[in-house]
Order: C-alpha cells, then structure tokens, then sequence
C-alpha cells in the first residue's frame, strides 16, 4: 500500500469537501429557520455555468465567484417568494427549482460545453510546510476557499448557538408562532436566512466549477453533489461543526474508487463505491419525510411548515 496515494486522496477530499461544506451550511441555515429547499443541485449547477463564463470572459476568477453567490442568493429569493410569502409547497418549489435550474444552466452551459476555463483557483504555498511529511499536503496545500469554508462553519456554529440572532433562527425553525409573539416577523427572519442559506451554496457552486472541474460538463460538474449537501445536513444534526467532519467523510467516499484504482485494488466492486454517498442521501431524504425519524435525528420541529399568523 502506498501511503503518498493515500495522503494526496485524503487532501483530495479535504477540496471535495469544500463544496459540500458550503452548499451543506447554506441549507442548514435555510432549513434552521424552518425552510425546505430541495432546489439546492439545480441551484449548484446554475452558479457553476455562471461563474465559468464570467470568469472566461473577465480572466477573474473572483469576479465568477461574486457572480455565482449572487446568482445563488436569487434562485433561494424566488423559493422564499414561492414558500414564505405565497406559502406554496416547499417541496414542490424545490424540485421546480432544480428542474429550472439544471434547464437554465443548460441553455447557458451549451456553446460552453466541453471548454475548459484558463484560470482557476489554486492552492495557497507554505512553503516548506506544504512538504512536511503527512500532514503537509492536507493542512497546507488547499486554496483559499477551502481554509474560509472551514472558518465559515466555525463562525456560523457560533452564530447559532452563542448568540441572540442565532437563537432567534432556531426559534424560527422550531416554534415560529412563539417568535411571532416577541414581536419578530417570521417571514422576514425565513426570507433572510434563504436568502444567506442560497449565497451559501452559490459559493459552492463557483468553487466546484472554477477549482474542481476542469471542464464544464452539465452531467458530470456537480454530479449529485446537491443532493448529498442535502442528506449531510440530516447526518450532521444540523450542526455546523459535525458538517465539516461529514463532508470529508463524504468527500472521502467521492475519491475513494479513484484510490483504490490507483493502488490496483480489484476484489471491492468498481461500481458500488459511487454509489454509497447517493444511498445516504436516499435514506436521508427518507427519513426526512417521517414525522417521528425527524424528532429522533433533531430536525427542527417547524420545518417545511409554512407560517400562517391566525393559525397560533
């Protein structure tokens, strides 16, 4: 066994986590405030493709980035319009979110398909730490997005759980009518956090395209990723700090059969690896849909539920 392949997968997947963690956060802090958004691959797709061509066009890489939070704040905007204002099924807006979504990154992404994009974001230099045996390439060798992905869930732990506006969120996602009587508007704590929740995975979107792929591929860019974000937040508890160490579990997973094909490992199924973060995903989604299994894993009480005021 060669432990080198086995310390660059692992740095591999401490990037491939990256974009979990942030699509992850962005619908943990939605769901916090008791907001379901199923839209969150189709909303992926769509700030990759837009900040692949905005970083074409410009050469910037950080302009792509700013575009694709943006992009990734007004998708979650119509789903809060549809769910919090209209009171629609936040459910059914989620998939017409990813059906939209994955259309418009369609129509976008077709003269683009196949291109690869002249720069990326690379990883930060250390210098000699990035060689230090072990612990060099994982700690010192990812970029920039990755280091603030893993600040951005340190802080919005502390956000949630160490401060009044983070217990005014979880309040919002577990009893809104008792938010309501202290004189907080719900609807406008649940737009707000959608709205934080969809820059969030714009961020995550952008950082897909402009540091993982090489190419833009409609198929291959994100790959279910959304969906995975998803069932990481139910295996988290919705707690940002578990998220992290489940993404690279997760990520883990996703570099896994590359691994094993590089070390000439045969007798594990080639196909069964892949699949082993979408059968979480399933069961997730699953267990998301029963009543009792949601007290159990912690989910807020209120989620999916839309506020009416004269039904306190």
């Amino acid at each position: 066994m060669n432990s080198n392949i086995w310390l660059l997968s692992f740095a591999d997947s401490v990037a491939i986590a990256t974009t979990l963690i942030l699509a992850a956060l962005g619908a943990l802090f939605t769901e916090r405030a008791g907001v379901l958004n199923l839209g969150i691959e189709g909303m992926l797709l769509t700030s990759a493709i837009t900040s692949f061509l905005v970083a074409d066009s410009t050469g910037s890489v950080w302009a792509g980035m700013l575009l694709g939070i943006v992009l990734g704040a007004v998708l979650a905007g119509i789903h809060a319009l549809l769910t919090v204002v209209l009171r629609a099924n936040q459910i059914v807006s989620g998939l017409a979110l990813v059906i939209f979504g994955t259309g418009l990154a369609n129509f976008l992404g077709k003269p683009a398909e196949g291109k690869t994009i002249k720069t990326t974001i690379e990883p930060l230099s250390f210098g000699p730490l990035s060689d230090i045996p072990g612990i060099g390439p994982v700690v010192f060798g990812q970029d920039p997005v990755t280091y603030a992905a893993l600040l951005i869930a340190v802080v919005a732990s502390w956000f949630l759980f160490r401060t009044r506006a983070g217990l005014e969120v979880r309040a919002t996602g577990d009893d809104p009518a008792t938010v309501d009587s202290q004189g907080l508007s719900v609807a406008t704590i649940r737009i707000r956090y959608t709205l934080l929740g969809g820059a969030l995975v714009g961020f995550g979107g952008a950082f897909h395209m402009l540091a993982q792929s090489a190419a833009w591929h409609l198929e291959a860019t994100t790959n279910g990723v959304g969906w995975i974000a998803l069932s990481l937040v139910v295996f988290a508890g919705w707690r940002p700090i578990r998220l992290i160490f489940g993404a690279i579990l997760f990520g883990f997973t996703l570099q896994l059969p590359f691994t094993l094909q590089a070390e000439q490992i045969t007798f594990i199924p080639s196909a069964l690896m892949p699949m082993l973060p979408y059968l979480a995903t399933l069961i997730a989604l699953i267990a998301l849909s029963r009543p009792s299994s949601r007290n159990i894993l912690g989910a807020p009480k209120a989620l999916g539920i839309p506020f009416v005021r004269d039904e306190r």
